[in-house]
């Protein structure tokens, strides 16, 4: 069929968020492909589970509904989705860059033995022309994802073993509303033809999840550092802006690997994406793998003491100086006038 499908993940009845994203820009692919977009859902008690989709533009929805099937559990999920994806062929699968997307992409793509990139951050249909072949593919999926460390920048194409099959990082894709009232088919699966007794060898007796202690992703107000706010302890002083004001801590990979701040709070194309109505870089000198995870915020402001930094050419307010001399002045007026 070559339509593009997408893996939509189940946490307690709702489709997480990156799945939402994945339909967003699944949408935008169909259009220059002329094809449809397909999502799949499997789990159990997903009535009305198609409210969630269709207004992400969703042609196709494919629901495996069955008690077992809910917590995933790697092979029933495997089974259903490279089944289906033998019997609809698809030309385009996206799964989320989770820790359920990591596990069942890579066995899906081994059955069909075709490729898969991950942890993509950007994906754009385009051309390729091979030399050596002598011949040009035209409407590949270019899979492009940080590599060597975030040094450079990798394009990645799968000419010949369709589907062509991406993981993509949650928050590098915006998430909107494709139309309200949208709506498509729905597909119900019969469980049983896409499952054996094989695949539910494993049982879950207990399940606890630890719930997240940071939401950068979803924080409105951040306070990011660099490599420039000079120690851990320095960042102390981002800690009490952001409790001031309202808003999370986040930094730089050079922050993070200096140790002045824990990975779980890494923004740019190596950590996290985020689109707060206020990021205020710190000592960030503004590298573009730094640049590609917050580019897109609503207003920003850069402390740094380089007044050539590349972060400066993004932000709309430059102050220059010392983060030890601004940060406890702007704690001091916010303070004042706000009460």
């Amino acid at each position: 069929m070559s339509n593009v499908f997408v893996y939509c993940e189940i946490d307690e009845g709702q489709v997480v968020d990156v799945s939402l994203e994945l339909l967003t820009k699944g949408k935008k692919l169909v259009k220059e492909i002329d094809s449809k977009l397909e999502a799949v859902v499997i789990g159990s008690d997903l009535q009305n589970i198609e409210k969630q989709v269709f207004p992400f533009g969703v042609d196709v929805l494919h629901v495996a509904d069955e008690k077992r099937l809910y917590p995933y559990q790697t092979l029933p999920h495997a089974s259903i989705l490279t089944k289906l994806f033998e019997e609809q062929k698809p030309q385009i699968v996206l799964f989320g860059a989770t820790s359920i997307g990591r596990d069942i992409a890579p066995r899906i793509a081994s059955a069909l033995r075709c490729g898969l990139t991950a942890d993509c951050t950007s994906l754009v249909i385009g051309d390729h022309f091979d030399k050596k072949a002598n011949k040009e593919y035209k409407g590949l999926l270019y899979q492009i994802r940080p590599a060597f460390g975030g040094n450079i920048i990798a394009t990645i194409i799968n000419p010949e073993m369709h589907p062509q099959m991406a993981t993509v990082r949650e928050g590098v894709m915006k998430k909107e509303i494709h139309d309200a009232k949208y709506k498509g088919k729905i597909n119900k699966l019969d469980v049983e033809k896409y499952v054996n007794k094989e695949n539910f060898v494993v049982k879950i007796i207990e399940r606890h999840i630890e719930a997240k202690k940071i939401n950068i992703k979803g924080a409105q107000i951040i306070v990011a550092g660099g490599y420039g706010v000079g120690s851990a302890e320095n960042f102390k002083l981002l800690y009490e802006l952001a409790d001031v004001i309202g808003g999370e801590v986040g930094g730089s990979r050079a922050a993070v690997d200096a140790n002045y701040i824990e990975h779980e709070r890494q923004i740019g194309q190596t950590g996290i994406t985020v689109r707060p109505k206020l990021y205020i870089a710190c000592g960030i000198s503004g590298a573009v793998q730094h640049r590609a995870g917050m580019d897109e915020s609503a207003m920003i402001i850069s402390i740094n003491t380089d007044p050539i930094a590349p972060i400066n050419a993004i932000a709309d307010y430059v102050i220059e100086g010392d983060v030890a001399h601004v940060i406890p002045k702007m704690i001091k007026y916010y303070k004042k006038n706000s009460k």
